[in-house]
Parts: C-alpha cells; sequence; structure tokens
C-alpha cells in the first residue's frame, strides 16, 4: 500500500489524519492538504487505495471492506484513534468506519459526500466499458464550469485509460451504489462531525447534504 505522508516523519506523539479521496482518485488531490496538515502538527495518511495509484492489488469492491482496510493499516502502524478526512466515497467510507470502529476514531470531516450515493445508471455502465465518457460525467456531475480549471480537467490526469475506468472506477462507483446502511450507520455517530458541501454540486446537492448533516449528532455544516 502507498501512504503519502506530506514529507513528515510519522510521530506516535502526534494525533494523525487520515485522508480518503474520493471514486476512482488517488491521494493526489490532497497534495495541498497534506503540506497544511502536517506543517501544523499532526501525522498525515493520505492513502492510495488498494488498486488505485502507487498502491498494488485489486480496488475493494464494498465501502465495508475498505472500513475494515483502515482498522488493518491502524493495526500494521500501532495507532490508536484517527481523524478520518473524506470526500464524495470517501465520505461514506468514513462514516461507515465512525458506526462500525467508534474506539478507533476522533473525529470525522465528510466533505461533498451523503450517507447514500446512489450512482446514474449510464454513469456506471459508461465505466464497466471503460469508457471516457464515464470521466465527464463524473466532471459535469461534481463540478459547475469544470473547462475553466487551469491546466484542465484535474480527474482526467488521474483516470486516463481504460484500464483505469474499467477496474478502478467502475469498481468504487458500484461500491457507493451498492451502500445501503448509510441512515443506520448516521445514527451511531458519537465522534464531532464537520459536513462541507458546495452549492453547485450536482452529484450531492446542497439540501441532500443539510439533511443529512442534521442527522448526525454533534456535527457542524459549512
Amino acid at each position: 500500500m502507498f501512504i503519502s505522508t506530506g514529507g513528515m516523519e510519522f510521530d506516535k506523539e502526534k494525533s494523525t489524519i487520515l485522508l480518503m479521496h474520493g471514486s476512482g482518485l488517488t491521494h493526489i488531490v490532497w497534495s495541498f492538504h497534506e503540506q497544511f496538515y502536517a506543517t501544523n502538527g499532526f501525522n498525515v495518511l493520505s492513502v492510495d487505495l488498494p488498486g488505485h495509484g502507487n498502491s498494488e492489488g485489486p480496488s475493494l469492491k464494498s465501502i465495508e471492506e475498505i472500513s475494515d482496510w483502515i482498522k488493518f493499516l491502524m493495526n500494521n502502524l500501532s495507532i490508536e484513534k484517527i481523524i478520518i478526512v473524506g470526500h464524495s466515497q470517501g465520505s461514506l467510507v468514513g462514516i461507515d468506519f465512525a458506526a462500525r470502529y467508534p474506539e478507533l476514531i476522533s473525529s470525522l470531516v465528510l466533505v461533498a459526500g451523503s450517507y447514500k450515493m446512489p450512482v446514474n445508471k449510464d454513469l456506471i455502465d459508461y465505466a464497466e466499458a471503460g469508457d471516457e465518457k464515464a470521466v465527464l460525467l463524473m466532471m459535469k456531475w461534481g463540478y459547475e464550469g469544470s473547462r475553466a480549471f487551469i491546466g484542465g480537467n484535474p480527474v482526467k490526469k488521474i483516470i486516463n485509460s481504460s484500464r483505469d475506468i474499467r477496474e478502478i472506477l467502475a469498481v468504487d462507483l458500484n461500491a457507493c451504489n451498492n451502500y445501503k446502511g448509510g441512515k443506520e450507520s448516521l445514527e451511531k455517530i458519537n465522534c464531532p462531525t464537520l459536513c462541507i458541501f458546495g452549492d453547485l454540486d450536482k452529484m450531492v446537492p446542497l439540501e441532500v447534504g443539510n439533511k443529512m448533516a442534521s442527522m448526525i449528532k454533534n456535527s457542524e455544516k459549512k
């Protein structure tokens, strides 16, 4: 497994932040966050999930499997508690992990995520076929005015082959689509939780995100 630490040595005396990327992505999306947290006194674990980026193995097929993988990672690094910051699919992972392993998490940040993330059938079909249209649809629904990105579409720079789309993105999208325990998981979350939403996000509209935040005890939203 590949983990970026923001260039800092791991220190067991510091609090640890785990950065969990979204569907089909890698630790690269957290580059600026890594530097910020690492220089402000935190251990940073910015992971590539199995099969993603520089991590070996097949992609994990369910949100629950990813939660168990985090627990495995913590055991191997002798970490007692973590802070999870999850984006999109990473939010589902954070919700599931916080509900199933409350003793292992100190706080949770959910970015552009919800407790259920049904995926449009066309998007899944394109992804399973390795069609680049899957990436274009993700950008269209997830971002407003994506053509304005300096340097081009950022997601296309990470998911840049038919194999990536078919063997990584499609698996992740199905994992999101198949996760059904989100509402029950929300009710079990006890740690402080911050929910961050974008008012132009079409994949998790603001009203959907706000409704989710209201269902979590001890939560704030931005």
